[in-house]
């Protein structure tokens, strides 16, 4: 690899110090060179070719942290994890499932935009081998696919979640709705109501909550922001199994709202 592209390489960053096993991991993802390149492939169909918003490492990052956290916080209520339910493996396992599913979701966007979730469990088998050899026993590092493969299939809008993990996971992926989620697609010449809505959203914070455990804020400044969390955060949470366990709050900020763009033509 060149050194331009090692510059640009995005360091995945996670709160993992006290889970040894993930630490392992992410360490191994880092220096993962075809897990790299196959997010700026990615990347080039989604935001080039197609003109959607960011399907980067950036954006795995994003959406691994926020479902680390979501996670984290549904264990301290005492919410269990579906690998500690029905293998009685421990939570750290789960948080190896949830983020392993959330950086490689969208691995067939590579190939393809239609069906990428099918596509995205072939690409991503090998990987999750490779990512934990040596790390868990044959046994436990199956079902430990296994889980990640069913959290990655049932990120598509008529998935169906059967765990905790995968249920996080595809909530996660609809929560990276910031205005950065938007910026390469918008400062190109994007605008649709994909990037005009999330050019809208300032900031989402995964909060504990109080009736519910978790509680989501998501403070606007132009109201074209709800159409990411009535469209598509709504369309991810409905038949997740989180539904009992999360608030949605959004507002706008400030008493005016902020003008995105002066002209809009077919």
């Amino acid at each position: 690899m060149q050194e331009e592209e090692k510059s640009e390489r995005v360091e995945i960053r996670l709160p993992v110090r006290h889970n040894p096993s993930l630490q392992r991991v992410i360490d191994r993802v880092n220096a993962d060179e075809e897990l790299y390149a196959l997010w700026r492939a990615m990347n080039v169909n989604a935001v080039e070719r197609l003109g959607m918003t960011d399907h980067g490492p950036v954006h795995f990052q994003i959406v691994s942290n926020i479902a680390l956290r979501m996670l984290r916080l549904l264990v301290d209520r005492g919410v269990r994890p579906s690998v500690v339910r029905d293998y009685e493996m421990t939570n750290a396992e789960a948080e190896v499932v949830v983020v392993l599913a959330s950086l490689l979701h969208d691995l067939g966007m590579s190939i393809q935009r239609a069906e990428h979730e099918t596509f995205s469990l072939f690409v991503a088998m090998p990987i999750v081998d490779r990512l934990l050899d040596g790390i868990y026993p044959v046994g436990q590092r199956t079902i430990l696919r296994s889980e990640t493969l069913h959290a990655i299939i049932s990120h598509r809008a008529d998935g169906q979640p059967m765990t905790l993990e995968a249920g996080i996971v595809r909530v996660a992926d609809a929560l990276d709705m910031t205005k950065g989620r938007s910026r390469i697609g918008f400062e190109a010449g994007v605008v649709n109501i994909h990037s005009i809505s999330a050019a809208s959203i300032e900031q989402v914070e995964i909060l504990e909550g109080r009736d519910k455990p978790l509680h989501i804020n998501v403070r606007m400044s132009n109201s074209a922001g709800i159409f990411q969390i009535d469209e598509l955060l709504k369309e991810k949470l409905r038949g997740s199994g989180l539904e009992n366990y999360v608030d949605v709050v959004a507002s706008i900020e400030g008493e005016t709202e902020r003008s995105l763009f002066k002209e809009f033509k077919l």
